[in-house]
């Protein structure tokens, strides 16, 4: 039996292709559907593969074609933008430079995707070159928050975020080189988890100096985060939900955890209120669900995990950029790139080289004190951001600040430069300060949303875990999920809008569910209730 397509996860959904209760081509039509709907209003979705996703659901023998039979067999899924290649799909990355750009290869967590039975039908938008942990590319324009749409989904990976929160698919690929994972998954209300360094696919090329991304996923529910990063990231001898696995982990009884509380804004100046708020009532949760939290000063030089991760980043832009033709075959242009991303870019050429030694020093530093600290404590407990999703366009640059950078990169001048960083990070790191630490430590970290603000803003709170211990976090988060469950929580985007669903959809009725954590109160299954039938 089959019931509406919002009620059900990426697992539900492949359960109900797998027993023929509704086709891989009435769940991409569904998804389809959404994005037409909903695209105007989030403008989540900067490119459409339909006709090849159609092709590929159909029915062919006892399989699809083009689809593999994998665990997600049939789920639509949407690819951000941004340093995952699509084979045959532009790849943008939200810059002009690179907007006729087409890969003729899948990156492998692409491929990975593919072989877990995911229909790639579409890419999500994100800041160019993942720079901004807001969404509002101009080659674009802004993407979109479905809580309120005067607000960000934060960013990079925001046009996933928008995406899922809007109800177009209930996963979509994310990646996180500095929180553009965990700050969209804070801002829409989901779950992101960006995994240890250590789980990712094989690389075609070298990575990056530090090496601060990942690629995974954002998700309404914390089982399809953890089954996919066992497809993508997994050790392929264990069959998807076996012990070992985090599918399983997300089953087993959450043990109690010994939870630092850290209250610190790390790289931002202060919490807001709203921020502290959501803290405190985790805090609170987890005590209630039988952790120990003890509040903890992190004895870090945060100026100097700034510079660090600043410096780490510049010669990222500065690769992708001011060598953009060794990827795109032309010769950069200023006019090709954003002033911001193009002044950037050029601190990584000025300053970057110099600087790295003593950036990986810093990072190597920072990377043990943390480890020292997680031989006391399992879990840290953190604010995802230092406030509620910021207004589109609150952080873009100022006219004057648009003229300095112009300056600044007409004639490098290394102290000029040095302050117009200072500047310019502070201006970002005031909002989006408290999620760069961990892709320094290359540590696991999630962003969980347990709360909402009187405005009806979704607030995430962060934890992190030990490198590779990936597993525990998970267990938490099915615990908190069973524990203050959002998966029914829709926004006003989703509740005011009526979009009719497939007819296979509407006709049959089903219940999806979520894993039980045995360690919770609240370990009786999720039920999803009520009939969301013909709503978007």
């Amino acid at each position: 039996m089959v019931s509406d397509y919002l009620a059900h996860d990426a697992i539900g959904l492949a359960e109900l292709v797998k027993r023929r209760e509704v086709s891989a081509r009435e769940l991409l039509d569904a998804a389809i559907s959404r994005v037409e709907a909903v695209n105007p209003a989030i403008n989540a979705v900067v490119l459409k593969d339909y006709d090849a996703a159609r092709k590929r659901a159909l029915r062919s023998g006892d399989g699809m074609q083009g689809i593999a039979d994998g665990p997600l067999a049939g789920v639509p899924f949407l690819v951000k933008d941004l340093g995952a290649p699509v084979a045959g799909l532009p790849m943008s990355m939200g810059s002009r430079h690179y907007r006729h750009f087409v890969p003729t290869q899948d990156a492998p967590v692409v491929a990975r995707f593919r072989e877990a039975g995911l229909n790639i039908f579409a890419k999500t938008s994100t800041s160019e070159l993942g720079q901004m942990p807001y969404t509002e590319p101009e080659l674009f324009g802004p993407c979109r928050n479905p809580w309120n749409l005067d607000h960000t989904p934060g960013g990079s990976s925001g046009g996933s975020a928008a995406a899922v929160a809007a109800g177009v698919v209930p996963v979509a690929h994310a990646s996180d080189g500095g929180g553009s994972i965990r700050i969209p998954a804070s801002c829409c209300g989901l779950f992101g988890l960006k995994p240890s360094r250590s789980r990712q696919p094989p690389r075609v090329e070298a990575p990056p100096p530090g090496e601060l991304g990942v690629d995974h996923a954002i998700s309404r529910s914390v089982r399809d985060s953890a089954l996919l990063l066992d497809l993508v990231a997994g050790d392929p001898a264990l069959p998807p939900g076996t012990p070992g696995t985090l599918l399983a982990a997300t089953r087993e009884p959450c043990k109690p955890l010994h939870i630092a509380l850290i209250s610190h804004p790390m790289l931002a100046p202060s919490l807001s209120a709203d921020a502290r708020a959501a803290l405190d009532d985790a805090a609170k949760l987890v005590e209630s669900l039988g952790h120990h939290v003890e509040p903890v000063e992190l004895d870090i030089d945060f100026a100097s995990v700034a510079h660090a991760f600043l410096m780490l980043w510049s010669v990222v832009a500065d690769e992708f950029v001011l060598n953009a033709d060794r990827l795109s075959g032309r010769k950069p242009r200023r006019t090709d790139f954003e002033i911001a991303t193009w002044a950037m870019a050029h601190v990584g050429r000025k300053l970057g080289e110099n600087a790295l030694p003593g950036a990986l020093e810093t990072q190597r530093r920072v990377s043990a004190k943390l480890a020292d600290l997680f031989t006391r404590y399992d879990v840290i407990l953190c604010a995802t951001l230092a406030s509620a999703p910021i207004k589109i366009g609150e952080m873009r640059p100022t006219q004057m600040e648009r003229i300095q950078m112009r300056a600044v990169t007409a004639m490098p001048v290394e102290p000029l430069m040095k302050r117009l960083l200072a500047e310019a990070s502070a201006k970002a790191f005031a909002w989006a300060g408290c999620t760069e630490l961990f892709n320094l430590t290359g540590q696991p970290a999630m962003s969980v949303p347990l709360y909402w603000n009187a405005r009806g803003l979704p607030i995430g709170v962060q934890f992190a875990a030990r490198e590779g211990d990936d597993a525990t976090l998970f267990r938490l988060a099915a615990q908190l999920e069973a524990a203050r469950p959002w998966f029914d929580r829709r926004p006003p985007l989703i509740t005011g809008t009526r979009v009719g669903c497939p007819s296979a959809c509407s006709s049959r009725r089903a219940r999806a569910t979520t894993p039980r954590c045995s360690g919770s109160p609240h370990s009786s299954r999720r039920r999803v209730r009520g009939s969301i039938a013909g709503r978007l």
